[in-house]
């Protein structure tokens, strides 16, 4: 009995044309600030979880400014 060994299948090629831009690193910056809305009406225990939503966005988005 002969066993057939199967080939993997090949990587898709490029797709021709320019390089996919990356994304905006503002998109989530306004989400983010958006949780901080009425946040005296949140619970204490719920802030540092939506300053850290809020940091996390900033440092994304100073970190993807280039020469500015």
């Amino acid at each position: 009995m002969v066993s057939v060994q199967q080939q993997p299948n090949p990587q898709p090629y490029p797709v021709p044309g320019p390089p996919p831009q990356p994304a905006d690193p503002r998109a989530g910056i306004e989400e983010a600030m958006n949780g901080l809305e009425n946040l005296d009406e949140v619970p204490l225990s719920e802030h540092v979880e939506r300053f850290d939503a809020v940091h996390t966005e900033l440092t994304f988005a100073l970190s993807s400014i280039d020469k500015v």
